[in-house]
């Protein structure tokens, strides 16, 4: 809105050339949703608790998060609303890239709010099915990727990491391929979102290190520059990866441990769909396996721990999945397990931002 309103007025005042530079408005489109999330949420926690939205422990898992019980959760239509409206503000509109965003965030926000509405507000004990959740999330990503693949001058192929002539062409493939990439990673973080900050912190390494592929992916020079895909009007999208960390910094005021407020479904899902479709438009999807490293080892210490438990008739490889349950229960407190995995996600961070010159 700001950059369709004041952009033009740059032929009169030349002072509002600033809002052509991306870096500008990536600046300020993320303290506005720092801001957004920073003084609303204090009215949004104190509403959720009136509302008796709070949180279910398991009984079965560490024992230090009975205490937790009744923790407002559906938090994360902070984030939502402050990601949202900071896009409408900072973001160029006529941008197709942002309307793909919407659609991929809006969309699997829903499904999240609409799960925890059904068993935080209408008391349904498990709210919609996995089956059904599965389903909404695989539809909405089918969406996406089909908007992209109609999109004139997308490229459907895949850049493969530390191989700069080696990039296989997916065809009408692609589709299918967004659309799991965006549920996978959407599920990841959700599953990741058992501890005080422990999501959060990742997907803002996660949004930053984004940024970065977004802003040189969509810059020619610098594009051709590194050898790697040039996706133009992508450089857009690091506006959308600022905003993206600076509503996860605001959540993080009030979600750093010992938590005020959980994310719910209504932030992991959407969160995660958000960092999966990045990957998607700037061809870094393969590279989301090391930015989104973290998410990746917790969501298969689940896949591993249910297959063996299957596979074995009861025997389990961790003494809880997802991953960092298991390090509660060998005694590790539980900010000493959100420092330790945030850690390992800035590190991996590093490696993935090292590929760009290791091609």
């Amino acid at each position: 809105m700001l950059y369709h309103l004041l952009y033009p007025l740059h032929t009169t005042l030349a002072a509002f050339n600033v809002f052509r530079y991306i870096t500008f408005r990536t600046i300020y489109a993320s303290l506005t949703a720092f801001l957004i999330c920073f003084f609303l949420g204090p009215w949004m926690i104190r509403k959720l608790r009136e509302m008796q939205v709070g949180q279910y422990v398991r009984d079965d898992g560490p024992q230090t998060h009975l205490k937790k019980a009744g923790t407002p959760t559906m938090g994360g239509t902070l984030i939502l609303v402050a990601t949202v409206a900071s896009i409408l503000i900072w973001m160029d509109l006529l941008n197709f890239y942002v309307w793909v965003i919407l659609m991929a965030v809006v969309g699997n926000g829903t499904i999240g709010f609409l799960d925890d509405y059904l068993m935080q507000v209408k008391k349904r004990s498990k709210g919609l099915s996995a089956r059904q959740k599965l389903m909404l999330q695989f539809a909405v990503a089918l969406a996406v990727g089909w908007m992209l693949y109609q999109y004139p001058g997308f490229d459907t192929r895949l850049t493969l990491p530390f191989f700069k002539k080696v990039s296989p062409d997916l065809g009408w493939g692609y589709i299918l391929f967004a659309a799991l990439v965006i549920t996978g990673t959407s599920n990841a973080v959700n599953l990741t979102d058992g501890l005080d900050g422990l999501a959060i912190g990742p997907v803002i390494v996660a949004s930053v290190t984004y940024m970065i592929f977004a802003y040189v992916t969509g810059h020619v020079r610098i594009a051709e520059y590194l050898q790697i895909n040039y996706v133009p009007n992508s450089g857009e999208i690091s506006i959308f990866c600022g905003i993206l960390a600076g509503s996860g910094l605001g959540f993080l005021w009030f979600n750093a441990y010992p938590a005020q407020v959980f994310m719910g479904d209504v932030g992991s899902l959407s969160l995660g769909a958000a960092i999966g479709t990045v990957a998607v438009i700037t061809k870094q999807e393969i590279m989301l396996i090391l930015v989104g490293g973290l998410f990746v080892i917790e969501a298969l210490s689940v896949i591993f721990q249910v297959g063996f438990f299957k596979l074995t008739k009861g025997r389990r490889i961790f003494r809880m999945a997802p991953l960092h349950h298991h390090f509660e229960l060998k005694g590790w407190p539980e900010p000493k397990v959100i420092v330790r995995f945030w850690i390992i996600s800035v590190a991996l961070a590093l490696v993935s931002l090292s590929t760009l010159k290791l091609r």
